[in-house]
């Protein structure tokens, strides 16, 4: 006879005594905040110290309604409707300890496809004073050499035509705005959860450039009255497994279908800029700061980039997960030295901050043998990620004269790994990139012309015209066509 209790509202009362459950009333919950792309991040960060807050304070008017605004969003959602929003959050510590909970801060979700007007007039609702962002690096339609706002993507277009029926992040934002500047209410906060460096300048710079081709005065409006906040967030977070499912219903008897898996780390430092108030996290640890510039540089230059190093030299060598490379010497000595003497060098003061710690403190949690984040996930959208991760560390040591060769073997074996998709041993690698058609015809030119790859100049801006860049390089690039053995040139570096 299966026992397996399925997560829902209904069914909370019994799951109280198999796992550690809500100790507040959902019922009264308002979705202060509206947040749009529920991915497991969200469900292990953002959403988790909202639960927290609601645990232990109570703060029922910070609930929060899920958006979906693409189809590929639709089994979150229903799986999250179906379970009224509740999902199982489990903590892997590295000893191996194991710490679920049942998270309960998720009240609603809107799936945009379906019907935009109701996302708009969620959005539009007096009770919504903030909208929260994880939307990947390429969500916000940008153009990386240039980082001007990309007209040319259909969907834009479309908004542009459509405001009242959007596709785009844009088109919802600036159609919410609209009815709420019309109803003389006060604007939302739009607080960018994302790993990009100065992610709420970014998202005010693509809003208001986007507004304004589409009513000027309304972009006025925006510019005066919405806030941006950037943010620094972290925390590790692997791609829900079956086993991860299996786990729940075999150890606790509990059926959801997408819990999320994540480390015990957590920080989140958001500068303290709001349009229409907020809640009060720092009671639950996140950290409220005049300027969050240092520690998100420090955050994306070391944790990201450090991510990318083992993924992509990973992927190469044939390592699976984050935490096998990390249990191979070469891998953990490469890791630190790109760390120390290529990313530290180029951060800027960070106050509470000691680097060497920090950095000590990524190595044991690249390597919790708990979490298996796979290298497929870390590289992928690698064409989003890089340039702002590695590359720009790259460009400034350059103009100082440092050294550039750690992070320009990582942009070799990119290069390699776009071309033939297959490991040293010809293993074929899983590719997720918006731009792998791109990536692999330029790379695949390598035969004939060394530097086609990095010809890419959204990618690259000018580096493939730097002499002492481009020397490196070709010297790199060439030996990894030789024989792929990558783990080998690290050493002969180290």
């Amino acid at each position: 006879m299966d026992t397996t209790i399925i997560l829902n509202q209904k069914n909370l009362t019994q799951i109280t005594d198999r796992i550690t459950n809500l100790d507040y009333d959902r019922s009264n919950l308002k979705s202060g905040m509206v947040h749009i792309g529920v991915g497991g991040f969200h469900r292990s960060h953002q959403a988790f110290y909202t639960h927290e807050l609601m645990e232990k304070y109570n703060a029922p008017e910070w609930g929060i309604c899920g958006v979906g605004l693409r189809e590929g969003d639709r089994k979150i959602h229903d799986v999250l409707k179906k379970q009224d929003g509740l999902y199982t959050l489990i903590v892997k510590h590295p000893d191996g300890k194991i710490e679920p909970s049942i998270i309960g801060s998720i009240c609603d979700f809107l799936l945009g496809v379906d019907n935009p007007k109701a996302v708009i007039a969620r959005m539009a609702d007096p009770t919504t004073k903030i909208v929260s962002l994880t939307i990947t690096e390429g969500g916000y339609n940008f153009n990386p050499s240039t980082a001007e706002f990309d007209f040319e993507n259909p969907d834009i277009q479309h908004d542009l035509k459509y405001p009242d029926n959007p596709k785009t992040v844009y088109g919802y934002l600036t159609a919410a705005l609209k009815k709420r500047r019309d109803a003389n209410l006060k604007a939302f906060t739009i607080m960018s959860c994302d790993n990009i460096q100065h992610n709420g300048d970014i998202a005010r710079k693509m809003l208001l450039s986007f507004a304004k081709r589409q009513e000027a005065i309304l972009a006025n409006w925006i510019e005066q009255e919405v806030c941006f906040p950037n943010s620094m967030v972290d925390r590790i977070t692997p791609v829900t497994t079956q086993s991860d499912i299996d786990y729940l219903a075999k150890t606790y008897g509990i059926k959801d279908e997408w819990p999320v898996t994540c480390e015990p780390f957590i920080q989140w430092v958001i500068e303290d800029n709001f349009s229409n108030g907020r809640p009060e996290l720092e009671k639950v640890g996140v950290q409220f700061v005049p300027d969050v510039k240092p520690y998100e540089k420090m955050k994306l230059r070391l944790l990201n980039a450090g991510h990318s190093v083992l993924g992509l030299l990973g992927a190469l060598h044939g390592h699976k997960t984050i935490n096998a490379c990390m249990e191979d010497k070469t891998f953990v000595t490469y890791l630190r030295t790109f760390m120390d003497k290529e990313a530290t060098p180029v951060l800027d003061e960070v106050k509470g901050i000691d680097l060497k710690d920090y950095k000590d403190s990524l190595e044991a949690r690249f390597a919790n043998p708990n979490i298996k984040d796979s290298v497929s996930r870390i590289c992928s959208e690698s064409s989003a990620k890089l340039p702002k991760f590695l590359i720009a560390t790259l460009e400034e040591n350059l103009a100082a004269g440092e050294s550039i060769k750690y992070a320009t073997l990582v942009i070799a074996a990119w290069c390699y790994y776009s071309d033939k998709q297959s490991d040293k041993n010809g293993h074929p690698l899983e590719i997720i990139d918006a731009m792998s058609n791109e990536l692999h015809q330029a790379a695949a030119k390598t035969g004939s012309d060394p530097l086609a790859f990095i010809k890419q100049q959204s990618l690259f801006g000018n580096l493939a015209k730097n002499e002492r860049f481009t020397e490196l390089y070709t010297v790199m690039v060439q030996k990894i066509y030789k024989d792929a053995n990558i783990k080998k040139y690290m050493q002969d570096m180290l």
